[in-house]
């Protein structure tokens, strides 16, 4: 209804974001402490190299950082089912136990949005991807837990397969816990699948940022680990604003681009909470001279990129029929920011659309899925700046790095990968200066 008539998917060959990455500069483990992590800073070429310690001197007062406040959820779950082969009998040996995982990506429509799924009591369904699913021969797996001196059975039973995923209800016999409680219970933290380790006590502190409170991720939003209470002090003392939104982090930030030309590549869907304060915030100081906005990290950055397009499909949409968009409308498709992009509306106005949807809606928290990719040729709407990582070749995520420094990405991870620094969610990373350009 509102597409550009001249828009074309890029046509980006995926092997031109490619690098090597050798195994040694991926950081299997945090940092003693987590801001000693190395910070450098891009600003149209490298212009410190630091460490988050110190990050607050390269930001000016009255800045603004986005931090992405997601909890990752142990989503990870291991149910053992007891095997009678003959060769066990044979051996005359205790039956083997063998291992199903269950790795749980997002509730089901009608269990979102994910709060409701955690605090869903009695049973709950999610989209799952099963590891070991041909030897899951029974209806139901068994799993009992004690939570409160209380013994627990949890069933999970699939109900569907479809696209290489099932959905898996889980249910059990004491219905006064919630789900979040019980995940808690029986599930593992899911590190990265290029940690080639299993998650440890350590990791259920430091894979979590220390501001994570919205349960729904199942990767962490690791440009937000490096900060501490000794980072935040030093950002207090300059009048650097913090606010907070959420992206829940899909198992899809790790998908690697599998196609030939980003045109090609589907983009993971995630859901998105942002509240009518922070809406109007960005409202009246974005774009404000000497006042930069900084998403920290690449979630918080496509998270406020993709509230502008809302706002601009709210307007438009209220211009066009008298009436509201509705909820599900809203939601925000892979190549929707550019097919919108000859809708110039100011931060203001998109930001007042939303404020004017919200009120319509009798409600306080804008909820809505995005797949916004961010591709060389994106336009920043609201971002000034990112604190990022170092992601992996041929990855969504460094396409978003390419968006902001055009070819010289290919000099800043030439330079970290030259004086040793750490790689990927554990590793070190980057302030990236937005070009006024490609704003």
């Amino acid at each position: 209804m509102y597409l550009c008539p001249m828009f074309t998917k890029p046509k980006l060959a995926i092997q031109d974001f490619d690098y090597t990455l050798p195994d040694a500069q991926i950081a299997n483990a945090p940092a003693g402490k987590r801001s000693d992590s190395k910070l450098l800073v891009w600003d149209t070429s490298i212009i410190a190299e630091s460490n988050y310690a110190h990050i607050a001197n390269f930001i000016p007062p009255n800045a603004t950082l986005l931090f992405n406040n997601s909890k990752v959820i142990a989503a990870r779950i291991l149910f053992e089912k007891k095997s009678n082969s003959i060769n066990t009998i044979l051996e005359n040996t205790e039956n083997k136990n063998s291992v199903i995982e269950i790795f749980c990506l997002e509730p089901t429509e009608k269990y979102t949005p994910v709060l409701l799924a955690m605090q869903a009591t009695g049973k709950v369904e999610w989209n799952c991807l099963v590891g070991g699913a041909k030897k899951w021969k029974e209806d139901v797996l068994l799993k009992e837990v004690n939570i409160n001196d209380e013994t627990i059975i949890i069933k999970a039973r699939k109900l569907k397969q479809e696209d290489g995923k099932f959905i898996i209800e889980f249910s059990w016999d004491k219905a006064q816990f919630t789900f979040s409680e019980i995940l808690t219970a029986i599930g593992n933290i899911p590190l990265p699948p290029y940690i080639q380790r299993k998650a440890n006590e350590k990791d259920k502190d430091r894979y979590q940022t220390t501001y994570a409170i919205e349960e729904g991720s199942v990767a962490a939003p690791t440009a937000g680990l490096h900060f501490n209470d000794e980072v935040f002090e030093s950002l207090n003392q300059k009048n650097i604003q913090q606010k907070f939104l959420t992206l829940h982090v899909g198992a899809g930030t790790f998908m690697p681009v599998k196609a030939d030309t980003i045109d090609e590549h589907n983009m993971h869907a995630e859901f998105i909470e942002v509240d009518a304060a922070l809406i109007q915030y960005l409202g009246e100081n974005a774009g404000l001279q000497n006042s930069p906005i900084i998403a920290v990290g690449t979630t918080s950055l496509r998270t406020i990129e993709s509230v502008y397009w809302m706002g601009v499909k709210a307007a438009l949409y209220e211009r066009n029929h008298q009436h509201s968009i509705r909820s599900n409308d809203l939601h925000l498709g892979q190549w929707e920011a550019y097919e919108l992009a000859e809708h110039s509306l100011t931060v203001h106005e998109a930001m007042q659309a939303l404020l004017n949807w919200l009120n319509t809606n009798n409600t306080n928290k804008l909820i809505a899925k995005t797949q916004l990719m961010v591709t060389p040729g994106y336009a920043f709407k609201i971002c000034d700046a990112l604190v990022t990582n170092f992601h992996q070749p041929k990855s969504t995520l460094l396409l978003i790095i390419a968006a902001i420094t055009g070819d010289k990405w290919k000099e800043v991870y030439h330079h970290a990968l030259q004086h040793e620094y750490r790689f990927l969610s554990y590793g070190d990373g980057c302030l990236f200066w937005i070009k006024p350009q490609v704003r």
